[in-house]
């Protein structure tokens, strides 16, 4: 077979070029690194992309770029990157512990479970991935494998206030009352022997895990200590207002949580408390407008979206009540409350079929799980929306 003259001519620059190429992909190499080091991302991005047209295939360019779109918050294309890398070297753990923290620190705790899982069978000593892992399990309600992941990280973190208050939770809800009392007991020790710990904290954290128990008197005298070092401590008011939500006294509730807003404005859960309070003294706008705010803040609340469609559905905006019950539907699917308003939204839209297997689905889910969604808009639960802001 003839070959043209272009095509020797095309093969022979080519060669010439490869050097040329290897020296650039090296100056890009030290220019990104010594930029990643100086914390200069936009220069060091620009530098591993060039790496990546050269070489698409060169796994610590898109490493690289994965952990710079992540320190940039920019997840999507974090994600991205790291699948490539997976990719290419599918049997390194550090890449699919990248992945998971993607997840996690979106607060996709259910995406971020099978990656750790994944790191934990290559490694399964890496006490970080265990730690997080936990709290994924935790945030997904599996408390007894929040438990399981927790309690072998003991020996190493038993002096970590943070771990023993996690150990607590995910101890407790699974009906492991030894190992809470445990983690309690040492969560008070080390309060007592720390002279450099911050009490406040502490009795925040103590506070919290009575109100987890759902000792209710115990942890308003915990918390109230707290008040009384440090009254302008995060989620202090917070927690504070969900013991009186608990107790229907929604006017002292309603106070702590606009206490909580003047030291912590962009903390969604607030506003999604206050949501819920307005809308039980009937204060329909004050709630819409909460809500919303929450919303805003973070769209993967559900009692927000709950309370926002009851709100339009009262008012007769059905429309606009199906699409915030069905954003609250995807968030809890398995909540009766949920379904049934939907059902009920549907029949005010002439849509009786599909209302009828949404009350079958209602009777369907009543005898199979509490719901959870309504105990938590009512105030009858506690979850703690710091659980998962540690990373070990």
């Amino acid at each position: 077979m003839l070959t043209s003259f272009a095509a020797v001519l095309s093969t022979a620059v080519l060669a010439a070029q490869a050097p040329d190429r290897e020296a650039i992909v090296r100056g890009n190499y030290e220019a990104g690194d010594s930029a990643l080091r100086q914390g200069q991302l936009a220069e060091a991005e620009k530098n591993f992309l060039r790496i990546a047209a050269i070489k698409p295939r060169d796994l610590r360019a898109h490493v690289n770029l994965g952990v710079i779109y992540m320190r940039q918050k920019k997840w999507k294309r974090a994600l991205e990157e790291l699948r490539t890398a997976e990719k290419i070297a599918p049997q390194i753990p550090g890449i699919r512990f990248d992945i998971a923290l993607v997840y996690y620190r979106q607060r996709d705790y259910h995406q971020a479970i099978a990656p750790f899982e994944s790191v934990l069978r290559d490694q399964p000593d890496w006490p970080q991935a265990k730690y997080l892992l936990g709290i994924c399990y935790l945030s997904e309600d599996r408390f007894a494998d929040a438990a399981a992941a927790l309690e072998p990280l003991w020996t190493s973190l038993n002096s970590n206030e943070s771990y023993l208050y996690v150990l607590v939770v995910a101890a407790g809800s699974a009906g492991r009352h030894d190992l809470e009392q445990r983690a309690l007991d040492r969560l008070l020790e080390v309060g007592q022997k720390s002279a450099g710990l911050d009490l406040a904290a502490l009795d925040l954290m103590v506070g919290k895990a009575y109100l987890n128990r759902g000792q209710d008197e115990r942890a308003l005298a915990e918390l109230q200590k707290a008040a009384a070092n440090d009254p302008r401590l995060p989620m202090l008011h917070y927690t504070l207002g969900i013991i009186y939500k608990r107790r229907h006294d929604y006017e002292n509730a309603k106070q702590e949580f606009l206490k909580d807003v003047a030291v912590e404005p962009d903390v969604a859960n607030n506003y999604d408390e206050l949501g819920s309070i307005c809308l039980s003294l009937d204060e329909y706008e004050d709630a819409q407008r909460y809500f919303e705010k929450a919303l805003q803040g973070d769209s993967r609340l559900p009692a927000a979206w709950y309370g926002l469609a009851k709100i339009h559905r009262a008012a007769k905006r059905y429309s606009e009540a199906l699409k915030a019950i069905e954003s609250a539907c995807a968030l809890a699917p398995k909540s009766a409350s949920v379904h049934y308003l939907r059902a009920q939204i549907l029949v005010q839209l002439g849509r009786e079929g599909e209302a009828q297997t949404e009350f079958a689905a209602v009777r369907r889910l009543h005898k199979e799980t509490t719901d959870k969604l309504e105990q938590q808009i009512m105030g009858s639960i506690y979850r703690d929306p710091q659980l998962a802001t540690e990373e070990k």
